[in-house]
């Protein structure tokens, strides 16, 4: 961002270059998560996604550690085989219908670097890593709402 600053020094203006402080995931992500275990009922899953009003979250075994992401589009998948082959879903784990590959970003990623990659994939939401442990999670509605806080402030 560039200012015009009045000198005392004489009649004429300068220009002096402020920098604006780089937004990371860190300053943005969402850090009090609704976390799911492995052996969570499917119907409990679902219950929490509607409590909370959240349409996904992380999968952590009994350390905290990151082992998959559960969310709608996975129990709607399985609902609606559910009802191809008649058979209930709601008896059966999460650890059953989560995604076991989960893509996450590092804390120290840029706004603009993670709503690229929400921008390449069709993710709602990730996971956020720090030093190896799950420390929060970010979603495309976090970016976008960064995204209006900063547009006063020149892009980096």
């Amino acid at each position: 961002m560039i200012m015009a600053v009045k000198s005392f020094q004489g009649e004429r203006e300068t220009k002096k270059k402020v920098e604006q402080p780089t937004v990371l995931v860190k300053d943005i992500m969402t850090t009090n998560l609704v976390l799911f275990t492995r052996d969570q009922s499917i119907h409990e899953v679902m219950n929490a996604f509607i409590k909370n009003k959240i349409s996904g979250g992380p999968v952590v075994d009994s350390r905290g550690k990151l082992i998959g992401v559960i969310s709608e589009a996975d129990c709607m998948k399985e609902i609606s085989d559910s009802r191809y082959f008649n058979m209930p879903i709601l008896d059966k784990t999460d650890g059953h219908f989560m995604t076991k590959e989960v893509e996450t970003l590092p804390a120290s990623m840029t706004l603009f670097d993670a709503a690229s990659k929400f921008h390449d994939t069709s993710r709602r939401r990730f996971p956020v890593l720090e030093n190896g442990k799950l420390v929060g999670q970010i979603s495309r509605k976090d970016i976008v709402i960064a995204a209006i806080n900063v547009k006063s402030q020149s892009w980096r």
